[in-house]
């Protein structure tokens, strides 16, 4: 974060800073700062930060920020802080989150909080809603209630499985959604749950403005989930990006009549580990370029 002078920051009556993708040093850098701009009447502050040991909470913002601005009267946020924690025992839960934010009287803040033990983190996602930024990144299980007609891109990423009801959740949280990541090694669990429940059906999901769909790391269940068009059924000729021995495996070597029409809609085609698709493969994906 580059600041100009202590006069200039002082004379600023609003201020937005948009950080997502690089993380920001919240107690050294910003903070300092934005106790500078004592003349601020707005604030949007859309960051990522590591913050050690700590989430950034209700508190944070009410000490660190609203107290040092006594003429600020719109304050836009979005914050996802990370932690390491070293103490399991003392973790603070969503409903910790959220008590931190009483006496926000004008604002309706959502709190997600997550644990990732594989990967030794934490990520507390705070933000005023509704939702303002085009992207939300790392949505996890967690996901709160929600409309986001604002976003276009997103990701997904869990420790846990990913099931069809989720999907069903983002197709209906995201309606504009157009790029979509998804990063997950967990098996959904539907397949043993259809196994006790023979009568149990499936919707197939649409998702209307999908352009763009990113496999980089996940099961093979998840390619299922959206080259089945017993599960999803794509609407837009798409750019897919997927492992070629997953989609291989997926499609049943090219063959399978199941993945056939949403391979139809496959316009450009990303694999990864892999330069070109076979030629005897192509004629499966007769629209790509």
């Amino acid at each position: 974060m580059y600041v100009n002078g202590k006069e200039k920051l002082a004379s600023l009556t609003h201020f937005s800073l948009t950080c997502i993708s690089e993380i920001v040093v919240y107690d050294e850098v910003l903070v300092p700062n934005l106790h500078r701009m004592i003349n601020l009447e707005k604030l949007d502050l859309y960051i990522a930060t590591d913050h050690h040991e700590t989430f950034i909470d209700g508190n944070n913002l009410k000490n660190d920020i609203i107290s040092h601005m006594p003429r600020l009267n719109n304050f836009i946020f979005n914050i996802r802080s990370m932690i390491h924690p070293s103490d399991q025992m003392h973790l603070p839960s969503n409903e910790d989150i959220h008590r931190t934010f009483a006496g926000f009287k004008d604002y309706e803040v959502i709190c997600c909080v997550d644990y990732f033990p594989e990967e030794r983190y934490g990520q507390c996602h705070i933000y005023s809603y509704p939702y303002t930024l085009t992207y939300y990144d790392n949505i996890t299980n967690n996901l709160p209630g929600g409309l986001f007609n604002n976003v276009q891109e997103a990701t997904l990423f869990d420790e846990r499985p990913f099931e069809h009801e989720f999907f069903i959740r983002i197709s209906q949280a995201f309606p504009f959604l157009k790029k979509l990541t998804i990063d997950n090694s967990k098996p959904q669990n539907y397949k043993q749950q259809q196994s006790n429940d023979d009568n149990r059906k499936f919707s197939a999901i649409e998702y209307s403005h999908l352009i763009e769909l990113r496999l980089p790391n996940v099961h093979d269940d998840y390619a299922e989930q959206f080259l089945f068009d017993t599960k999803t059924c794509l609407s837009n000729y798409i750019r897919l990006a997927i492992d070629y021995d997953r989609l291989q495996r997926v499609t049943q070597n090219f063959t399978m009549d199941t993945t056939r029409n949403n391979c139809s809609k496959v316009k450009r085609l990303v694999l990864y580990e892999s330069l070109q698709l076979p030629k005897h493969c192509k004629m499966y994906f007769p629209h790509l370029e």
